[in-house]
């Protein structure tokens, strides 16, 4: 399943080489709760291998979009059982340049005055 989000970034992790074939590099963004700013959601993702370079071009306090994967996996140990969960990130997309894209807001006091003279037949 895939799955999307908009955030501001708020912390962008260095890459992290965990072995000689696996390498990861962890963001967290900020979601705005529009009821109330003081529960605003606190996401951890993760970019494994080539997408840790997604970051790259990516500042602190810019607004993404975030396309994304659930992981979970089941670890036991000593007869107990765990299981963890990973948001992995797979794309990221700057906010930016969709906001250049919207229509402009409409202002009545722009609008060129109607012609005075109607030539309607009726």
């Amino acid at each position: 399943m895939n799955f999307e989000i908009n955030g501001k970034v708020i912390l962008k992790d260095d890459t992290q080489q965990i072995s000689d074939r696996f390498k990861k590099r962890e963001f967290v963004i900020e979601v705005e709760n529009e009821r109330n700013s003081d529960w605003n959601d606190f996401i951890k993702f993760q970019l494994t291998q080539d997408r840790c370079d997604l970051l790259e071009t990516v500042s602190v306090n810019e607004e993404i979009k975030v396309s994304f994967n659930i992981k979970g996996r089941k670890w036991e140990k000593d007869g107990k059982v765990n299981y963890f969960s990973n948001l992995e990130a797979w794309r990221i997309e700057k906010m930016q340049a969709a906001k250049a894209a919207e229509m402009p807001e409409f202002n009545a006091n722009e609008m060129p005055p109607a012609p005075e003279e109607d030539d309607l037949p009726f």
